[in-house]
């Protein structure tokens, strides 16, 4: 049957008005985003929207896909699936909002907490560094490169212009583990000494590296692992 042959508090649109969104559950809401259903197939928008819930399991697997997966499923097609995806952004920028960047000042909780939910679902590394003045306030941040699925590949030139550019007086640094465990490897610890070395030469402060994981992150300056 058609959504709009359902009874009037069953339209998702329609009980979001009424009752407000929380009380509608994630399929009711991810069928607004869809919209309309499969003619083709002749399923409502609720019932595409049940079938991606179940083919991801959760919404977090869900917010993962790509827009080529998604648009494997009936009555999905690319603007769908760009509408979907960046309802999944735009929550994730909401959540990183929690700890406003201008209120960085190099603590580890701090940071963790303004760039976790933005990056513990990348698939690949993604290495952030963010530049802060003489009294550690936040200026801005740069996604300098991103990796393959274990490995970043940064050269300590596009990590430090920026800084030069914007006349930062320290840095901090930020990457992702995509396997959710933040223990730093080898290659991230002769990475950090290398950058380290090249922040002494040119007078710019290192104030920390961090790896984030799957709820949980590792600091180097908070593990006495900031060799000078």
């Amino acid at each position: 049957m058609s959504i709009k042959n359902w009874p009037l508090g069953d339209r998702p649109i329609e009980k979001l008005q009424q009752l407000g969104a929380p009380y509608l559950s994630d399929t009711e809401l991810l069928s607004i985003l869809v919209a309309t259903g499969s003619a083709r197939g002749g399923l409502s928008a609720v019932t595409c929207s049940r079938l991606l819930l179940r083919s991801h399991s959760t919404l977090r697997g869900l917010s993962r896909a790509s827009p080529s997966e998604l648009c494997r499923f009936p009555g999905i097609g690319p603007v769908k699936a760009s509408r979907i995806l960046a309802a999944f952004e735009l929550s994730r920028r909401l959540a990183g909002e929690k700890t406003p960047r201008r209120s960085l000042c190099g603590r580890s909780q701090d940071v963790f907490e303004a760039y976790s939910v933005a990056l513990r679902d990348e698939k690949k590394e993604a290495f952030l560094v963010l530049l802060l003045d003489s009294k550690n306030r936040f200026i801005r941040e740069e996604r300098i490169s991103v990796g393959s699925l274990n490995c970043s590949i940064v050269h300590p030139r596009e990590v430090f212009h920026p800084a030069i550019r914007e006349c930062a007086a320290s840095v901090l640094f930020v990457h992702n583990h995509p396997s959710g465990d933040p223990s730093p490897s080898d290659e991230d610890k002769q990475l950090t000494q290398r950058l380290l070395d090249v922040a002494r030469l040119l007078g710019i402060r290192v104030l920390d590296h961090i790896i984030i994981g799957d709820g949980s992150y590792y600091s180097f300056f908070d593990e006495g692992m900031m060799v000078p």
